[in-house]
């Protein structure tokens, strides 16, 4: 089975931590986002995952070198593909086309989850769905009485359904999908100026191809600070009895950690309470402060700070009374 990771995005909602790090790369409980969703996807897959083929954009030889890292730790290869200009869900898949054969699944690295992950082998694929308030903002399916997908909309403009595609999909037969992404591109078939998975998906299931909804028990989004927080706090709620979180080589002066945290090598607290729901890259120095609710990356130094709901980036400098803040790398905030 083969992983088809589309990236490209800049993710602009989550400035300014993705003005030097790609939004993939944002760690959540010290792991990036998009290792997270590729190990969890080979730890429930039920398949030998023998590829991992990441579509990204202009982000360097370093990023690359990292995602290539991942595939191969998780007994993958790991291939690169690049998506110039933002054309929509199916050109960033088509953008992998030589990755794209056989059993596949394709998950967007905008979001983690928790979800009943059973490939169904017998149906052409399956679509993780979840139920939403706001449908309009996502592509969503109708299903029959029997529980097959009946319809792909993209972004209604009025009530279709309720049920959210997550951005997670498995093919029995990645060569099928391949070959619809490639006529909507040969055909310039677009949706509101883009070519989209669910008008090849449309067409799958026009051909008397089948598909089921999968169900998702946590749909966890990274789209901008506020709701990756909240990210960052419910996977380190999940990970509190399945990881030892906190390294062993942290250095507590007069300070208390409040689980669930991430806390990394070398971290140093002084005179401090740092959690709950706080994770901590490695390298960096906290004092004299209250941290909660906040993620925290290396080799940064916080003092005197009553801190939550925030984001702090890499090499950054925090002191003095501030509340809530989105901190990016190499800034310095002082009062």
């Amino acid at each position: 089975m083969k992983i088809i990771v589309p990236m490209a995005g800049r993710g602009s909602r989550l400035r300014p931590h993705t003005l030097t790090v790609p939004k993939p790369l944002i760690p959540i409980a010290g792991k990036p986002i998009v290792q997270r969703l590729v190990e969890d996807i080979v730890k429930v897959a039920g398949q030998k995952v023998e590829e991992i083929a990441f579509v990204i954009g202009d982000f360097g030889k370093e990023t690359e070198d990292h995602l290539i890292s991942v595939a191969e730790s998780l007994g993958a290869k790991g291939s690169i593909y690049h998506q110039d200009e933002p054309l929509g869900t199916a050109h960033a898949i088509l953008c992998a086309k030589p990755s794209i054969t056989g059993p596949c699944v394709v998950a967007f690295a905008d979001t983690l989850f928790r979800a009943d992950f059973t490939l169904d082998t017998s149906n052409d694929g399956v679509i993780w769905v979840k139920r939403v308030e706001d449908p309009s903002a996502f592509g969503v399916v109708n299903m029959d009485d029997e529980g097959t997908i009946t319809e792909f909309v993209e972004k209604p403009t009025e009530f279709v359904s309720d049920l959210a595609i997550i951005g997670i999909y498995f093919f029995k037969d990645g060569d099928n999908l391949r070959d619809e992404l490639q006529y909507l591109i040969d055909n310039n078939i677009t949706d509101k100026g883009e070519y989209q998975i669910t008008d090849a998906l449309d067409n799958m299931k026009n051909k008397g191809l089948k598909f089921k909804p999968g169900k998702v028990d946590e749909w966890m989004d990274c789209g901008n600070k506020d709701v990756t927080v909240d990210t960052n706090n419910r996977i380190l709620t999940f990970l509190k009895d399945e990881e030892n979180l906190v390294s062993d080589d942290v250095v507590l002066e007069n300070s208390k950690i409040i689980e669930p945290c991430y806390i990394g090598k070398g971290v140093v607290l002084r005179n401090s309470t740092v959690g709950p729901h706080v994770s901590v890259g490695n390298g960096t120095v906290i004092e004299n402060s209250n941290i909660n609710t906040t993620i925290i990356q290396e080799d940064s130094v916080v003092s005197n700070m009553n801190l939550e709901n925030s984001m702090i980036g890499n090499k950054a400098v925090l002191d003095g009374n501030f509340k809530s803040i989105s901190l990016g790398d190499y800034c310095r905030l002082e009062s």
